[in-house]
């Protein structure tokens, strides 16, 4: 079982990017589930939500306290709230900013894991550039998609264009793609240097 959890503030399509998420591996087939955590849901407040992939039925429902992978929707989260608690050395991590792991307070936390596995994408920036909001979950997405490889770019699309319609969902592929591409091109350079 593959599990996300996402971190970020109310209004920012938390659950709406889990959802997306799930959508996509149930397009391929696969089992997953998505639910927001509870708690404070004001505008703003912290919030996660979670998914499940899987090749089977997907039995358990509690909140993933041992991800595999983190997407990190707000880097202003970082040094507010225990994010990183249960990732594995092994895990990948998503975190949606314009800088490294370096100018965020990060160097040192992330020198014992993999670090083709951690990677940045402003996926707000991409996202206020083509749908004119700063929503960053369709990037993000996008990222993850070329990231992971747990779901494929083209599920990701179909999951966007089944829950939008129109430019929403003209805009949230154009930033899909632009952030899978962002993060191909970083992986890629990683792996050279």
């Amino acid at each position: 079982m593959f599990q996300v959890r996402f971190h970020g503030r109310g209004g920012q399509g938390v659950v709406t990017a889990a959802e997306l998420l799930a959508a996509a591996a149930l397009s391929e087939g696969r089992h997953a589930q998505a639910f927001p955590g509870f708690g404070s849901e004001r505008m703003g407040a912290p919030m996660m939500s979670f998914c499940r992939i899987d090749d089977k039925p997907i039995r358990t429902h509690e909140p993933v306290s041992e991800p595999d992978a983190l997407i990190i929707q707000d880097p202003t989260l970082l040094h507010q709230t225990d994010l990183f608690a249960g990732l594995g050395h092994d895990g990948y991590m998503l975190i949606n900013a314009t800088h490294g792991f370096g100018e965020l307070g990060l160097e040192e936390f992330v020198r014992p894991f993999r670090r083709d596995r951690l990677l940045v994408v402003p996926a707000s920036s991409l996202a206020q550039t083509h749908l004119g909001r700063p929503l960053p979950g369709a990037g993000l997405l996008g990222g993850f998609a070329a990231l992971t490889w747990a779901v494929s770019l083209d599920s990701v699309l179909a999951a966007i264009n089944s829950r939008f319609t129109g430019a929403i969902a003209e805009g949230n592929e154009k930033a899909a793609r632009a952030a899978f591409a962002f993060i191909r091109d970083e992986r890629e350079a990683l792996t050279h240097a």
